[in-house]
């Protein structure tokens, strides 16, 4: 039975690491939700924390946990100049602004020679483990579970259901909004850091506009509302594609196209239907079998 076991967890450990890295990306979405803030630049912070980490590895000769430190710090300096005009901004204007942010960083990447533009860097050294990345997202849930209830808390969500109504109040919102970018900015470029040294390699590429409609999808198919959500939407639709790998043969289609549409009819039944989430389903289910 122990055998089975870590066969199985050699088989699909690549899967288990990355279900950590889309739960930390989908965190850093949340945390900008929470305060009703649709800010979408989490895949430019992932991918300066992912090349200030790999750097710092490679180039400056720095212990694996100061280089995850500066994965993290880089992106949360960057965040407090970028929020103070954008987070004038609201709905689809500031997601529009933040995604520009990502796409400049991207492109600042591709054309860097330093970093071997579009190629990327490869051959980083594998320091980062299924256990690092799984003590980071417990870290984080815990300091999120402390968040919710707290002062912060009541004050985040009241600036998410009518913001000029909490600042009549006395909240200063901008401060609040700004520290939830900041947060977001440090747990996406964590993520960062953490797969460049899981996946041996970083490339500009991998964190385009599709890598940011994954992680919003994570948010709201696992739900929103809840600070756990994000992470059960990263975790289904990270082992979803592993299944549907294997049924794409029996049903004659390829496993790329299969996935998109699987993911979109996914998505599509979860708003029509959970509009809370995967996580609200339990409650659904309550709900429907004390109905009368």
């Amino acid at each position: 039975m122990l055998e089975q076991l870590s066969d199985l967890y050699l088989t699909y450990q690549s899967t288990l690491g990355y279900i950590g890295i889309n739960a930390l990306l989908a965190l850093s979405v949340y945390v900008s939700l929470s305060c009703g803030q649709l800010a979408l630049g989490s895949a430019g912070f992932a991918a300066l924390g992912a090349y200030a980490g790999a750097l710092a590895t490679m180039k400056a000769d720095l212990p694996f946990p100061l280089a995850l430190l500066l994965s993290a710090l880089l992106p949360a300096l960057v965040a407090v100049p970028l929020g103070l005009p954008v987070l004038r901004l609201k709905g689809v204007f500031l997601a529009i602004a933040t995604i520009g942010f990502g796409e400049v960083v991207r492109l600042g990447l591709v054309n860097w020679e330093y970093v071997n533009g579009a190629q990327g860097i490869v051959a980083i050294p594998q320091k980062a483990s299924i256990w690092m990345i799984s003590l980071a997202v417990a870290v984080t849930l815990y300091v999120l579970s402390r968040v919710r209830g707290s002062k912060w808390g009541f004050a985040l969500e009241a600036i998410r259901e009518d913001e000029p109504a909490a600042r009549t109040m006395g909240i200063p919102s901008t401060r609040y909004k700004l520290a939830m970018l900041v947060l977001g900015a440090a747990l996406a470029g964590l993520a960062g850091g953490l797969e460049a040294h899981f996946t041996f390699m970083v490339a500009p590429n991998g964190f385009g506009f599709s890598r940011v409609v994954d992680m919003l999808v994570f948010a709201v198919v696992g739900g929103a509302q809840l600070f756990w959500g994000p992470v059960v939407g990263a975790g289904f639709l990270t082992v979803l594609p592993e299944v549907l790998r294997e049924v794409a043969p029996l049903v004659g289609i390829e496993p790329g196209p299969l996935r998109m549409l699987v993911n979109g009819l996914v998505l599509l039944l979860v708003i029509l239907y959970l509009p809370a989430g995967l996580v609200s389903l339990p409650r659904r289910l309550r709900e429907r079998r004390a109905a009368p």
